[in-house]
């Protein structure tokens, strides 16, 4: 059974440069997170991820640009570094087209190009979608400068990863300091922060009207719903007597959500998701490299995961395939 993996990272070099050139804030954590063996493997675009894929059973990793991606960059600097980005990510899948796919980075920080550069990635470059880290400094996803882009995936039938990126740093501030410098940063970002920062995202395009508006866009939430989707019939409720939307929130986790669990191998997270959003809306992934480990972990929790032929099928490849139209 071929495994395709989804959420599946890289940095080239000259991404960092553009991020240490940028206007400040800059993002605290990629240099913790992006150091050292993990830097070295998310350079790495040839036979050395090839062989980390072999070892974990993954057939097909889909590639995208880590954390904070281009969101944090100045517009023109953004523009020119994602087509440079995309160039490699498209040039790396011809390279390896039974190996690889990839999702686009996207200039979000230049509202007009965001659209724009997504249509080429996906009409000339042959990219399955895009990877978006959250909000654009201040602008969250369902911000009006974010409407032409959103409603471009949908008319181009192509889905959208919300991944998450640290907090604004005056909600860091108030909320994830006073423990100890690591401590803080660490809550902030993969301990909390990042998730209920991603999972945010999905929930404001709901209540933002974008599904109404537009019903066939897709997102793809990572970590098994980051947070939020555990919350779900909660914030239902809220949504029902605070917002008029045209259908249910769960309405819109069943149609307009995809997850996946980004080398979190929990079978109770799986179970919950997959009574949330159903078979047809799990998707696998690894979170390369930042979960790797020795051992064989991705196909082992295929194999062993509690779903029946059909369930499991979709979960490693079936449902990939679907949601792009790409073949077995």
């Amino acid at each position: 059974m071929r495994l395709v993996a989804i959420e599946e990272h890289i940095l080239p070099y000259a991404v960092r440069d553009a991020w240490s050139a940028a206007p400040p804030p800059h993002d605290p954590v990629s240099a913790i997170a992006d150091s050292g063996e993990n830097g070295t493997r998310l350079a790495d675009l040839g036979e050395g991820r090839l062989a980390l894929m072999d070892e974990q059973g993954v057939d097909v990793q889909v590639i995208s640009l880590t954390t904070p991606g281009l969101h944090n960059l100045a517009p023109g600097p953004a523009v020119e570094m994602a087509h440079r980005v995309n160039d490699l990510i498209a040039e790396t899948c011809a390279r390896n087209p039974d190996r690889f796919q990839g999702f686009a980075a996207l200039p979000t920080p230049d509202a007009d190009a965001a659209p724009r550069e997504l249509e080429r990635a996906v009409r000339e470059l042959g990219l399955k979608g895009a990877l978006l880290c959250g909000r654009t400094r201040e602008r969250h996803l369902d911000h009006a400068d974010m409407r032409p882009m959103l409603a471009k995936a949908a008319e181009l039938g192509v889905p959208l990863f919300i991944h998450p990126q640290v907090p604004l740093a005056a909600v860091r501030e108030a909320n994830y300091s006073g423990l100890s410098e690591k401590a803080d940063l660490a809550l902030a970002a993969f301990g909390l922060g990042w998730h209920y920062e991603a999972g945010l995202q999905w929930i404001r395009l709901a209540a933002g009207g974008v599904f109404d508006e537009l019903p066939n866009l897709q997102i793809i939430l990572g970590h098994w719903g980051e947070v939020v989707l555990f919350y779900l019939e909660r914030i239902a409720a809220v949504f029902e007597r605070a917002l008029e939307l045209r259908r249910p929130l769960a309405d819109y986790a069943r149609d307009n959500l995809y997850v996946t669990g980004s080398g979190m191998w929990s079978e109770a997270y799986l179970l919950r998701c997959l009574d949330i959003v159903g078979p047809e809306r799990l998707l696998f992934s690894t979170d390369f490299p930042y979960q790797y480990r020795e051992g064989g972990a991705p196909r082992r929790f295929l194999d062993e995961a509690p779903l029946d032929d059909a369930a499991r099928q979709g979960f490693a490849n079936g449902n990939w395939h679907r949601l792009t139209g790409t073949g077995s």
